[in-house]
């Protein structure tokens, strides 16, 4: 009987202590998940383009500093930025699960950043129930842990300038210059973030530093490159409209739009029909490559916050070119010279033409993304479904950016001198991201 009843007791303590050190499982997919929802908030918002950029850069960047407490082979971003010190160094008698305390950064950050915290907040509880559920100890360790660096970071990003850009002038608009600016249909928004070049950059001296060739002069009369260039926007919507629904170039138009400020009239109505940014399609296009290519925690946040970091000096590279040389819109002239009654095939966004957003921001990322993860990397990007488009099969992501650049001129809002221009300026950038940061290529 005693031969039992120790058998007995031995199982029940023997059981306790497993139970006690079952460490908390936090995978890659965590950290996918993660990003798609600070993605769907950021819609429900309706952040603009630049703004994005901005919390994808930070969110993301809180969790990387953290696993390189665990994974020292990750490049140390903390010396490339102007200054950021380094985070706080993790307690080692202490049991913390760095892919854990990542996340609790990662949404931390978030949630500071964005408006509709209670969406975050709710996700992020409900990820505690469960890992406190499985170890109350690692779970308190590891949160204590990330809300400290992600306090630490918080002072950094208060210091780059976003606040005070919200308190700026709006952008005017009152000239007679033909070439400037003007607000479009339907909606004929102000300009929006034309402080944004004065956001502190990553990687960049300034603003400036990667600024594009310069557009064709301005003119209206017939034979020059400018009115050239405005009548094949022009003339190639009218080809488009021919081929109706069986358009390849209108389907590529609708796939690449990410125009988060679209406007649906009907009647006395006016709303907003809500889509992911330029930045979000191509962090999307970032989960799909990690996903493919299997990577693990750390090596996900690695080509997220590397994508994140190019796509955020793109905007600020391209809004400082935009509201420098303030183009006007081809709807604008079109509507005025030409044919009062032609509507490009997407909405015109509400800022600056020259140099587009897309191919700056896709140039740069593609790099980013070539570097990580090779030059014929083959993927299906099925990103935009969600939002009710089918998938498009890419070969390399250097063939996504062109596809992405081009959209803009089958969507009849940008000349293509700005698009060709501006994927050069992309790409000078993308490369200087991957110079300056030092990033490798995985092994996977």
């Amino acid at each position: 009987m005693k031969k039992y009843l120790y058998f007995f007791i031995s199982t029940l303590v023997l059981a306790s202590c497993s139970k006690e050190e079952k460490s908390i499982v936090v995978s890659a997919e965590n950290y996918h998940h993660t990003v798609d929802k600070i993605t769907d908030i950021m819609v429900h918002d309706i952040f603009s383009p630049p703004v994005a950029s901005r919390i994808y850069a930070y969110s993301n960047l809180a969790a990387y500093q953290i696993m390189r407490q665990e994974n020292k082979d990750l490049i140390d971003f903390t010396s490339k930025f102007e200054e950021l010190q380094a985070i706080p160094k993790a307690d080692s008698t202490a049991n913390i699960n760095f892919k854990l305390a990542a996340l609790v950064a990662k949404m931390e950050i978030g949630k500071k950043l964005i408006f509709s915290e209670d969406l975050l907040t709710s996700y992020r509880d409900s990820l505690y129930t469960d890992w406190k559920k499985t170890n109350e100890e690692e779970f308190k360790s590891s949160k204590d842990y990330g809300l400290a660096v992600a306090q630490h970071l918080s002072k950094w990003i208060d210091e780059d300038n976003y606040k005070e850009t919200r308190t700026m002038p709006k952008y005017s608009v009152y000239s007679d210059d033909p070439g400037r600016w003007q607000p479009t249909p339907p909606s004929y928004m102000d300009g929006i973030e034309p402080h944004w070049p004065k956001i502190r950059p990553f990687t960049l001296d300034s603003a400036s530093q990667f600024k594009p060739a310069p557009h064709p002069e301005f003119s209206l009369e017939k034979g020059t490159a400018f009115y050239d260039e405005l009548i094949e926007v022009y003339e190639i919507k009218n080809e488009m409209e021919k081929k109706g629904d069986e358009s390849e170039e209108i389907k590529i138009a609708q796939f690449w739009d990410c125009n988060p400020y679209v406007s649906t009239q009907r009647g006395h109505l006016m709303f907003a029909t809500k889509k992911i940014t330029p930045g979000g399609h191509w962090m999307g296009i970032c989960k799909i490559a990690s996903k493919k290519a299997a990577l693990d925690f750390a090596q996900s946040s690695y080509a997220y916050t590397a994508t994140a970091i190019a796509l955020a000096d793109g905007f600020i590279s391209c809004w400082d070119e935009k509201y420098s040389s303030n183009l006007v819109r081809p709807e604008t002239l079109i509507n005025k010279y030409v044919d009062e009654n032609w509507k490009p095939v997407l909405q015109t966004p509400p800022f600056p033409e020259y140099s587009s957003g897309h191919s700056v921001v896709s140039g740069a990322a593609s790099i980013v993304l070539t570097r990580i993860f090779g030059e014929d990397f083959n993927f299906r990007d099925d990103t935009e479904v969600k939002y009710g488009l089918p998938v498009r099969s890419f070969d390399s992501f250097a063939q996504a950016a062109n596809e992405a650049a081009i959209s803009r001129l089958y969507g009849g809002i940008h000349y293509r001198s700005a698009i060709e221009n501006g994927i050069v300026q992309g790409r000078n950038l993308g490369t200087h991201v991957v110079e300056n940061l030092n990033l490798q290529p995985l092994t996977y």
